[in-house]
């Protein structure tokens, strides 16, 4: 069936995920850090993405379509980056969330390493924190001490199988980063997250402080 679905042009996007949060039919997720409609069946040609991309990236086109009961794949987005764009539209959806936009005392959105765009407004000198998601479940006093005021970025090495070290290289090298403080558990599957950042730094070019801190499986800082 021929209809009207959006375009993302890839030169224009800044992947600051804005069109993800607007899409009610979660038809947009991350691909290398910029957006990307990962189900044509899913979209809806109605544009609500359309006014919140700044940079112009987000048109229609009109092409032949298949229905999403005839797509002949289950009608949930499959793909892990469609699937995370789902969760960032649905747990957004009503309720007034800024999206992308840092805040103080709160997070910015996404947390995942994977997920977070390698440029955005909100890494302007900032002091960010790469944290192994373990860490805020063992450490009680985590969110105060570690977490507030701070840009954060979570991921596990072992879970997700992926080297952050380039997306974190990426993140060092396109902004103004004022100070990285890595926290990690004492776990040896922990060392890639403190190792790619120790890469990314060096890739990167910058000379920017970093401190580490290592939490005991006891909850105890080491």
């Amino acid at each position: 069936m021929k209809r009207k679905v959006i375009h993302i042009d890839q030169t224009k996007c800044n992947g600051c995920g804005q069109c993800i949060l607007a899409c009610r039919e979660s038809a947009i997720g991350f691909e290398n850090g910029k957006a990307k409609l990962m189900r044509e069946d899913h979209c809806d040609g109605l544009g609500q993405c359309l006014p919140v991309c700044l940079t112009g990236a987000i048109s229609f086109v009109e092409k032949d379509v298949p229905d999403a009961a005839d797509a002949g794949v289950d009608t949930a987005a499959t793909s892990p980056e469609a699937q995370s764009g789902q969760g960032m539209a649905r747990s957004n959806a009503g309720g007034g969330c800024p999206g992308m936009m840092a805040r103080p005392g709160a997070a910015q959105w996404p947390l995942q390493i994977k997920l977070v765009p390698p440029v955005a407004d909100f890494y302007a000198d900032a002091d960010l924190l790469v944290a192994a998601d373990c860490c805020a479940y063992t450490y009680p006093q985590f969110q105060k001490e570690y977490a507030e005021g701070k840009v954060r970025l979570i991921g596990c090495p072992k879970l997700d199988e992926v080297d952050y070290a380039e997306k974190l290289g990426e993140i060092f090298a396109g902004n103004d980063i004022k100070s990285v403080t890595v926290t990690r558990m004492e776990v040896p599957c922990c060392d890639g997250i403190e190792s790619a950042v120790g890469r990314a730094l060096a890739a990167s070019g910058k000379d920017i402080p970093v401190r580490s801190v290592v939490f005991s499986v006891e909850g105890t800082r080491i």
